[in-house]
């Protein structure tokens, strides 16, 4: 077969040197060599940057851009994009303490996710953190304790829309949910929390993610505005915060574009005129993780052998979904797609249709499922791209007792 186009665009954000992917600059043979073993993760921190200053130029000016950390603790890559953010959102006490190193001022953290500790609470409220809570009886424990320590906690409330993010990857509000206060019961809610020694700063409105289409996020955009200003007027006067969650989705597998960003832009610009005009100064939150940090992302494995099985080639190589589960199919994927992937130490050549499998003892070890590939042999680097969110700390890497990747930011 001929060499091969480049099969997604997630590959055209990287330069190549020398038939060899570079990230950063640095050809792959060397950042290999710097990360001192396969597997690794390699972060661009050039591509986090432009991203969010691409992102800056599209949206408001008004709009307050967040990072949600669950897409990617690291903290090197959290520190970084500390400095290019107007905050951070935390889902656990490991998490906060990484985002508190960074020096964020804490009134520019959020703490969300169901179940938190009664030391997830205590953490947050000695931290003066924003704590988005997800139900009537974690308002009761965070009310005792910040009595208990002498502390007015910071709370806003994590609603649970009536509607959804329609063609979302993955559905946060509509329905049944274990994440934050049915809408309808917010209202006793709020006047629950009148009554007690808190400091009620406004709503989390989270309703979907992972999403490609503008349209669909438009209209979860008007009714998440428009379910916050009906349930402010419930709410006490010193309201001052809306968290519109994100939704904001990357191209993963072929067929999918990048996502348009200006009718969003333009439609969010007329959303928060109506509500600084109903709650002067309120100041409006977008969340985002995987929209800042996928793209940036690569997970690189070394082929250990090259075998054929009645007709099929298959590159086993030394990682797979145990470092990498989202790669493999099995983070929540309805039908197996693979993510854009490459030889990353040969990049043009002779192709041939190949699987990438890794070393476990399951046939759902699977990283690529017959795709287009230059031809690989031992000691050959694969790629696989869009990988900066939810790789390293999303997999189960204990499993087999395999060693674990190492993670570089570059």
């Amino acid at each position: 077969m001929a060499s091969p186009k480049p099969q997604h665009a997630a590959m055209d954000q990287f330069a190549t040197v020398d038939n060899c992917l570079a990230v950063g600059g640095i050809p792959l043979p060397q950042l290999a060599a710097r990360a001192g073993q396969t597997p690794f993760y390699a972060y661009d921190r050039g591509l986090m940057t432009q991203r969010v200053e691409d992102l800056r130029m599209a949206m408001p000016e008004r709009l307050s851009l967040h990072y949600a950390m669950k897409a990617n603790p690291m903290p090197a890559v959290v520190k970084h994009l500390a400095g290019l953010t107007d905050g951070l959102d935390v889902a656990s006490l490991g998490e906060l303490r990484v985002a508190l190193d960074t020096g964020t001022d804490p009134r520019h953290i959020s703490f969300a996710g169901p179940g938190k500790s009664p030391e997830d609470l205590a953490g947050a409220i000695a931290a003066g953190v924003t704590l988005n809570m997800e139900s009537a009886g974690e308002l009761e424990r965070i009310a005792e304790l910040g009595s208990a320590m002498g502390i007015r906690p910071v709370v806003a409330v994590r609603v649970n829309p009536a509607f959804e993010l329609k063609t979302s990857g993955m559905k946060m509000g509509g329905g049944p949910k274990p994440f934050g206060v049915d809408e309808e019961k917010v209202p006793n809610l709020l006047a629950t929390i009148a009554d007690l020694d808190v400091h009620f700063r406004g709503f989390h409105i989270f309703s979907g993610s992972q999403n490609l289409r503008p349209e669909a996020i438009i209209e979860a955009q008007d009714k998440t505005f428009e379910l916050a200003l009906r349930l402010a007027e419930h709410a006490p006067d010193s309201m001052d915060w809306i968290n519109i969650g994100g939704g904001l989705g990357i191209p993963y597998f072929p067929g999918e574009s990048r996502l348009v960003l200006d009718d969003i832009s333009t439609n969010l610009e007329g959303l928060i005129d109506q509500a600084l005009a109903a709650r002067p100064g309120v100041e409006i939150v977008k969340e985002l993780g995987r929209y800042l940090v996928a793209e940036a992302g690569i997970y690189v494995c070394e082929v250990v052998d090259r075998k054929e099985s009645r007709g099929e080639t298959y590159l086993v190589t030394n990682g797979g979904l145990h470092h990498h589960l989202a790669a493999s199919g099995n983070f929540g994927q309805v039908i197996r797609k693979n993510y854009p992937a490459c030889i990353g130490n040969c990049m043009q050549g002779e192709t041939e249709i190949v699987s990438v499998v890794g070393p476990l003892c399951t046939p759902l070890d699977i990283l690529v499922d017959r795709m287009e590939l230059p031809r690989a042999d031992v000691g050959d680097l694969v790629v696989i791209f869009q990988s900066g969110a939810y790789g390293y700390t999303a997999s189960p890497r204990d499993f087999l007792g395999h060693p674990p990747p190492v993670q570089l930011l570059v």
